[in-house]
């Protein structure tokens, strides 16, 4: 055997349907569309969600509440979470990302006041609580806005 002779299982192969090519082929004159009917018309056919002119499922179930597309959807951090960093660290969105503390930034770094801070940081993020200001300052460190 040889790399000509090499040959597809019998029937792993099929062969295209070529449509519209005369009556002789079995797939002339309709092209195996059927005779009448919005899917044997060229652009024929309904859109998705089209349920024949019954109300369709998306416009039957209930809607409820508001949905502001124009909504900020900020990262938020806790101060507790911060002491996992050496004293003297400057910490911005970005090395939060790198070091896996946060997988994404979304509009922006929030820092929130939740839990104690034990180290001596310098913490820059978009915006800071009331309490996590006075946590960062009492233990020495600085909070700055970007």
């Amino acid at each position: 055997m040889r790399l000509h002779d090499l040959k597809p299982a019998e029937g792993s192969t099929k062969s295209k349907k070529r449509v519209g090519r005369g009556t002789g082929s079995g797939l002339g004159t309709t092209a195996g569309r059927g005779n009448n009917g919005q899917n044997s018309r060229s652009g024929g056919g309904v859109r998705p969600g089209f349920e024949g002119g019954q109300m369709p499922l998306f416009r039957r179930i209930p809607k409820r509440g508001f949905h502001n597309k124009f909504k900020k959807q900020w990262t938020v951090v806790n101060v507790e979470i911060l002491n996992e960093f050496e004293e003297g660290t400057e910490i911005t969105p970005e090395v939060l990302l790198q070091t896996g503390v946060v997988n994404k930034l979304g509009y922006g770094l929030k820092i929130l006041g939740d839990g104690e801070l034990n180290k001596k940081l310098t913490v820059k993020a978009n915006k800071f609580t009331q309490s996590a200001i006075t946590k960062i300052e009492a233990a020495g460190g600085k909070a700055e806005v970007i």
